[in-house]
């Protein structure tokens, strides 16, 4: 049986109570029509399964009116006036309970017939189903129930709510017992008929949290608990397969078809675990589950309150994503316009991929989105085909309405009538010239009815209300349409909205005029599928509010229930009217076998078969004359197998998707004693399964998954071997890159021809051979993107990194102008910006560059700008400003060719503008040299054409800009300078201050928190002719950085020759200090130079063949790898070593004599070298740091030695497998790439315990270690890595984030010098030969007391050291202001209005009996609060700070609201249903902020 619509049936709940009044009926026309008055609308209005038994719940008085026959005749329930809901059970529909909101219930055993209480000892929880059903017909009475216990704060005020379950097996009979107190939402792993498993008969799953000393919770201590025994014995914490110190902060558990999925918000994160992202984990049999995997586009990243579990099919889970969060929106556009991304999984519910873009939902999480009942595979959804005007300017959402018959892997428009319903040609029809004109359809964001939107259990008959035109219009506007071929085509039947209902399996069909404020008097029924219409007259007139039969629709009987028209109204009689349908005298004959015909599901072309097989029923003729009858029994489904397609299989296990194949994921492993001679061969996959559930015919058609036999070479080799593959390209590699977080690669040839691995280069396959390429971009922030771009306006794309590749058309060919093709959105990942030619063909009269932008990646574009050197996107990851906003480079005078012009004469300005440049455009500078956003500054370069010189512009907000000050003598006026990085609150930059003819060099300087003001940090710094600098920060460890500086700079500019000496800063560039040399060399010996001035000096960035090999890795923190000698000054590279260093380049160890490349992978337990000197055919690596090395040999004898010119591991440096890079000398113009796999050196992961860290694989380090000082940056920060010596391999492990033991009094290290101070020799700062400090700042923040003169320091921003040294403040002079007024002043500004709301929030408290928060499922099941007494994590620590009975408050005027508006639900009966979890329905969470 198809189970309850819950989004539908929720959100009726608004539309009922908007109109609570009262009427009486007028006698009724017998047999046909008889009316029941009730005094108020129901909150509940449902039948029993498979009987004709009806409910109707009255909340307003707690009256249960039960009618046996269909609601043709009512009786109150002999129980009390206290009912606050009422539930049936799912699976016995004998069962129905009345919950009060006290501890006295009432059960029905005989559908509502005869009445018992029970009581439990505390009353219901605060969610719409307390009650929780096992699935087992045979264990009706295995029933959970879910209380709130309230106990009297230790405060005296308010009380404290916790939730408990208990459970009974005989349905209420017996004493509830208590299973789990502390619980969020307990369910029966057998809940659901389609969540098939053989797990145990008894298991439970609770969301609840950890016992703590202190009796409190937080979201941290919220687990997913497993039970066998109801917790008597048996409690066992679900670790989701990552383990127990990781499965923490469940928000939720849903059943879901044949899916059981659990949200989970990432608490890893020491820093703030609530910002921590938001991942669900999925089990198809109970036992296993694994986390859900997501394309990583940013703008579908799962955050709380932002993505709803649909309906979805028994072979695919569906999820619809919200596209932009509120803080992201424009202010101008409402909450309730929101737009989301439709993703569907592949069999297991773990692998997404991007089903339908700006999908239609509102602000509760409903999405327009709903199967056809009954057909597999077609469905009906709602778009926003205006979605950049919606997000950017705040106008009308534009819905459009598509179809999908291949369960979502294409979609199309609904094909509109030709005529309407008195058969007049639409001006809007297929025939008409207009492509947009279709059908659009209201659907779930926006329902009129109970049960379905559009289907029922009738086989492929639809109803719908829309309207015909380019989009949809308002309801009140719209017609009703219908399908007899499940959406296929659809004709006209009635003008006008109109409440619709089906029964007797489709044979009869209903209507009730459902026009805006109008009264009804009569309703149209029609028995030939709609062809043609009779009416039925009510004897009375009403507003409709809902039509209705037995959930399956195979009764001829229908209720229709309204409010009275004025004029039939009496004051003795209720103004609700239900009024009973009876239309089986219509028909006299019973259908015979004669009547039906055989009704194929699927008849477009191509789409007749869905998961193997084509579906069929046997349906009633159009024009048969009889009644089908068959009440209770839903139609049956036949099945006809098709033969196997390539549709019908997936990857198997340890293969990816590529394109249209299934490619290794590296060697296949293999049983043992199967390859013993590596010489033999072996059987193994053919990379295909056949999708699990897919019923389609292998004899018949293809059969991919044919085991294939193969060398022994593919096979994964024996624990402690190493493997190689070598491929190579026909033309030098000028490109390569891998998307992040993936295992795919892509490179370009200077051929112009791309290559592609999935596998991180086992295999190689080229793409598109008949085209050449000029580049490659990937999406800087949706790690799944990629643009391939053509010298035309051909643009290939992929989603997916790289599984499919796709195309649009440019708006112009790439420009050749030296500015960036694509820009790409931080935020909306459909949005680009691209830069082409216009007009530079022929004579270039008005050759220019255009930007144009797109919002759905690509597919339409608009023109922004003409004349531009560059245009991007004002947002930027930590720049968070306005989304719409864009700036651009734009020359002044728009008009010739853009080659020929120079700046003096056409100036280059910056532009701004918002709603994606098309309002409040302005010229934010008339003479730039450029722009360039960096963490959360935006800095532009303003050139001053009357001083002639340029001014350092920086922003915050991309609207208001402060002029950077620097010292006197280094003002950047016809200086060259580049801007370096900024990721500890200031910006480093970089000023030259020695250039052509002489040779390069600067200083570099580094600004305040707001980065106006700059200081010297260190002067000489070494940079080349291309405005690249020796500067390198270490990654994962923020203020620790590299240089290179100008040992000789007098000399040097005499000789033209630089000798280079290397510093580090451990302090931001605080201060900068020699590295300190090792005291012996790799064999052990003592290096030559010994005097003070030796140091260990090593090669920078301006040597690197590849940007990208950088010092130190992203996933170990403190290891670096340098090449660099000993010395005074800076050996040339190839008489230089390869050193390294554990402890942040504290110290350092020679590991091995001559240059070499280097590589880190698997998060630091191997490291890769390779000769960086000359060709070599071997490489070395260790799994200890460099502590011991081995040898692999990857070339065999004869054969050539590889120039390797780069080491590549994924960019997270976290995989064993790496790719090498070069050449065979004997062919310098073509390039080789070599995989080394280590992946079987170890098969022992690392075991992480941070609970009992001396019984696992890592230890805690810290920076300090080794040295006196204990503290960087003002803290002590411990860090979790592997043991050096540990022989076991990382992978997956998941890592925990660095832990701040404390905060450290400050020293002379946590200071630097203050704007127009420099360091003397003596290490102090001094003020600057001639010139000014800055004036004192004499404002004073809010809990201030006094301001302080300025000193020669400032305290370093990214610093948090507290008390100690305090040599950045001057003098003290007492704040003006607050601190001013006394004690007695604060205690009755602050504690009197605190009092009187602490009295107001208990008297509302306790009048309504209740607290609660909000983590809610909308449509069912509440997910409770994650922190029912206090909260210290994330997204939550807002609410911590906010007093209990201001939370109290918004929960109960939440709750008012919710609880006045009814919630009519209803269900059908069904065949190879859909069953979606009546609590599951929708997945929604939402912060309390």
């Amino acid at each position: 049986m198809e189970p309850r619509h819950r989004t539908v049936s929720y959100v009726l709940s608004f539309l009922f109570l908007s109109t609570l009044f009262s009427g009486f009926l007028k006698s009724a026309r017998a047999q046909q029509v008889s009316v029941t008055n009730f005094p108020n609308f129901p909150s509940r209005y449902f039948f029993l399964e498979d009987t004709t038994d009806a409910f109707y719940l009255d909340p307003v008085e707690g009256v249960v009116h039960v009618s046996h026959d269909e609601g043709k005749s009512w009786a109150k329930a002999d129980i009390p006036s206290e009912a606050s809901m009422i539930i049936e059970h799912p699976f016995d529909n004998h069962y129905v309970f009345v919950l009060t909101k006290g501890t006295t219930h009432y059960r029905s055993q005989d559908r509502g017939t005869t009445w018992q209480s029970f009581s439990t000892p505390s009353s219901p929880a605060f969610v719409p189903n307390p009650l929780s059903f096992h699935s087992d017909p045979a264990s009706y009475g295995l029933i959970l129930y879910q209380a709130t216990k309230c106990e009297k704060s230790s405060w005296g005020w308010g009380s404290i709510c916790r939730d408990e379950t208990y459970y009974t097996k005989d349905a209420f009979s017996s004493e509830l017992k208590l299973m789990l107190k502390d619980t969020n939402r307990c369910q029966f792993a057998h809940s659901t008929k389609d969540f098939k498993h053989s797990a145990h008969h008894d298991l439970v799953f609770c969301v609840a949290f950890e016992e703590s000393a202190s009796g409190s919770a937080s979201l941290a201590s919220s687990r997913l608990f497993s039970s066998t025994d109801f917790f008597d014995q048996d409690k066992s914490v679900v670790d989701l397969g990552i383990g127990a110190k990781n499965s923490r902060g469940v928000l939720a558990l849903a059943i879901v078809s044949k899916f059981a999925v659990v949200a989970l918000k990432d608490m890893s994160s020491s820093k703030n675990p609530g910002d921590g992202e938001m991942q669900l984990y999925v089990s198809t049999d109970a036992k296993f589950w694994a986390r859900a995997h997501f394309p990583h586009q940013s703008s579908a990243q799962l955050r709380e309150n932002s993505y709803t579990i649909v309906e979805s099919s028994t072979h695919s889970l569906g999820i619809d994503v919200l596209l932009m969060p509120p803080t992201s929106r424009h202010p101008s556009i409402p909450i309730l316009d929101t737009i989301g991304t439709l993703f569907v999984s592949n069999s297991n519910g773990t692998e997404f991929v991007e089903s339908l873009s700006n999908t239609n939902r509102n602000d509760m999480g409903f999405v327009d989105y709903e199967n056809v009942f009954g057909v597999e595979g077609v469905g009906l959804a709602n778009v926003i085909g205006n979605g950049q005007d919606v997000l950017g300017r705040g106008v009308p959402k534009e819905v459009i309405s598509r179809i999908t018959f291949d369960d979502g892997r294409t979609w199309s428009k609904v094909e509109a009538p030709r005529t309407d319903v008195d058969g007049n040609t639409l001006a809007c029809s297929p025939s008409s010239p207009n492509l947009d004109c279709s059908l659009h359809l209201h659907s779930i964001t926006s329902p009129h009815n109970l049960g379905r939107i559009f289907s029922s259990p009738a086989p492929g008959i639809l109803i719908a209300v829309g309207s015909v035109g380019s989009y949809l219009r308002r309801y009140d506007e719209c017609d009703t349409f219908m399908s007899t071929d499940a959406g296929v085509t659809w004709r006209m039947i009635a003008k006008g909205p109109n409440k619709y209902e089906f029964g007797d399996s489709g044979s009869v069909i209903v209507l009730a005029s459902d026009a805006d404020g109008q009264n009804i008097g009569e309703v149209k029924w029609s028995t030939d599928f709609g062809r043609t219409w009779k009416t039925q007259s009510l004897d009375v007139h009403m507003r409709v509010k809902a039509l209705t039969t037995v959930p399956d629709s195979t009764s001829q009987k229908f209720t229709l229930i309204g409010q009275l028209a004025r004029e039939d109204q009496s004051s003795n009689a209720g103004k609700v009217a239900v009024a009973f349908l009876d239309f089986a005298n219509t028909r006299s004959r019973q259908c015979g076998d004669r009547d039906f015909d055989k009704w194929y599901a699927r008849t477009g072309q191509g789409k007749e078969c869905v998961m193997g097989h084509k579906q069929w029923y046997m349906r009633r003729k159009e024009d048969a004359d009889c009644y089908v009858g068959n009440k209770f029994q839903d139609p049956v489904e036949h099945e006809e197998n098709c033969p196997c397609t390539d549709e019908d299989y997936e990857c198997d296990y340890n293969f990816i998707r590529s394109g249209s194949s299934c490619v290794p994921t590296g060697p296949e492993p293999i049983p043992a004693n199967v390859c013993i001679d590596p010489k033999d061969k072996y059987m193994g996959s053919s990379g295909y399964r056949l999708i699990p559930g897919n019923s389609c015919d292998r004899n018949r058609g293809v059969k991919k998954d044919e085991p294939v036999r193969k060398d022994c070479s593919q096979a994964q080799p024996e624990e402690g071997e190493v493997t190689h593959q070598i491929f190579e390209f026909p033309s030098e590699v000028v490109q390569y890159a891998y998307f992040k977080e993936s295992t795919t690669i892509l490179v370009r040839l200077n051929d112009g021809s791309i290559w592609q691995s999935s596998n991180e280069g086992y295999t190689w396959a080229r793409q598109f051979p008949e085209e050449r390429f000029l580049a490659f971009y990937l999406h800087t922030f949706s790690h799944d993107r990629a643009y391939l771009i053509t010298g035309s306006r051909k643009v290939y794309y992929t989603i997916d990194t790289g599984r499919n590749w796709r195309s649009f058309e440019a708006p112009a060919p790439p420009n050749s102008f030296g500015a960036g093709i694509l820009h790409f959105h931080p935020t909306s990942s459909e949005y680009l910006i691209w830069t082409g030619d216009v007009g530079c063909e022929g004579g270039h009269q008005n050759c220019r560059a255009e930007a144009s932008y797109s919002t759905n990646n690509g597919q339409s574009w608009t023109r922004m700008e003409s004349y531009v050197r560059n245009c991007a996107w004002a947002r930027d990851a930590e720049l968070k400003i306005d989304s719409t906003q864009v700036l651009c480079e734009s020359y002044r005078d728009k008009k010739g060719n853009q080659r020929t012009f120079q700046v003096n004469d056409n100036p280059l300005q910056l532009v701004g503008g918002s709603s994606f440049f098309s309002k409040n455009k302005r010229v934010l500078f008339e003479r730039v040299v450029g722009f360039a956003k960096f963490s959360e500054f935006l800095i532009v370069a303003e050139y001053q054409e009357q001083r002639q010189s340029l001014d350092l512009q920086v922003s915050l907000d991309g609207r208001n800009f402060a002029t950077g000050v620097f010292p006197s003598s280094l003002r950047p006026e016809n200086h060259a300078y580049t801007i370096l990085e900024s990721s500890t609150k200031a910006v480093f930059m970089h000023l030259t201050t020695s250039e052509f003819p002489n040779p390069y060099w600067g200083v570099i300087m580094k600004s305040n928190g707001n980065g106006t003001y700059f200081g010297v940090s260190i002067d000489y710094v070494n940079r080349n002719d291309r405005g690249f600098v020796d500067f390198e920060k270490m990654i994962g460890l923020d203020g620790i950085a590299v240089i290179n500086v100008v040992a000789n700079p007098d000399a040097a500019r005499m000789s033209g020759r630089k000798d280079l000496a290397s510093r580090i800063t451990h302090n931001d560039g605080g201060s900068w200090k020699p590295l300190t040399p090792p005291s012996v060399d790799s064999n052990g010996q003592s290096y030559d130079c010994t005097s003070t001035s030796c140091s260990l000096q090593i090669h920078g960035y301006t040597e690197r063949y590849d940007s990208r090999a950088t010092y130190s890795s992203p996933s170990v923190p403190g290891l670096m790898m340098v090449v660099g000698s000993v010395s005074e000054t800076l050996k040339p590279y190839t008489e230089s070593d390869t050193f390294l260093s554990r402890d942040a380049g504290f110290t350092w160890e020679e590991v091995h004599k001559d240059a070499h490349l280097w590589e880190f992978g698997d998060s630091g337990s191997i490291i890769v070298i390779a000769n960086d000197e000359e060709p070599t055919d071997r490489v070395l690596y260790t799994i200890d740091e460099g502590r011991t090395w081995r040898e692999y040999v990857f070339a065999g004898p004869g054969q050539d030695k590889v120039r390797v010119k780069s080491i590549v591991d994924v960019p997270e440096d976290t995989s064993r497998r790496f790719i090498l890079f070069g050449y065979y000398p004997r062919s310098v113009a073509s390039a080789v790439a070599i995989q080394l796999d280590f992946s079987s050196l170890t098969r022992r992961q690392c075991v992480l315990d941070a609970e009992n860290p001396n019984n696992d694989d890592f230890e805690l380090w810290s920076p300090s270690e080794e040295r006196t000082e204990q503290c960087l940056f003002g803290r002590q920060t411990l860090y979790h890595r592997r043991v050096r010596t540990a022989n076991c391999y990382i992978g997956t492990q998941k890592k925990i984030e660095e832990k701040v033991v404390h905060n450290c009094q400050c020293t002379r290290v946590d200071f630097e010098c203050e704007f127009n101070h420099v360091l003397n020799d003596n290490g102090d700062c001094v003020l600057v030969s001639g010139a000014q400090p800055l004036p004192n700042d004499e404002t004073c923040s809010y809990d201030d007391e006094f301001w302080y003169d300025r000193t020669a320091y400032r305290k370093i921003p990214y610093s948090s050291c507290e008390g100690g040294l305090k040599i950045h403040q001057g003098n003290s002079h007492r704040c003006p202001g607050v601190r001013g007024h006394g004690f007695f002043f604060w205690v009755f500004v602050l504690f009197v209005p605190t009092a009187i709301a602490l009295l107001v929030g208990y008297w509302v408290y306790k009048k309504s009996g209740f607290m609660r928060g909000a983590i809610r499922l909308p449509g069912g099941s509440d997910i409770r609060p994650a922190y029912p007494y206090q909260s210290d994590s994330g997204a939550l620590a807002t609410l911590a700070s906010v007093p209990w009975f201001l939370v109290g408050v918004a929960g109960i005027a939440w709750e008012r609201i919710s609880s006045s508006m009814p919630s009519l639900r209803r269900s059908r009966g069904g065949y190879r249903n859909v069953p979606v979890d009546e609590d599951a329905q929708v997945l929604r969470f939402e912060d309390e902020e």
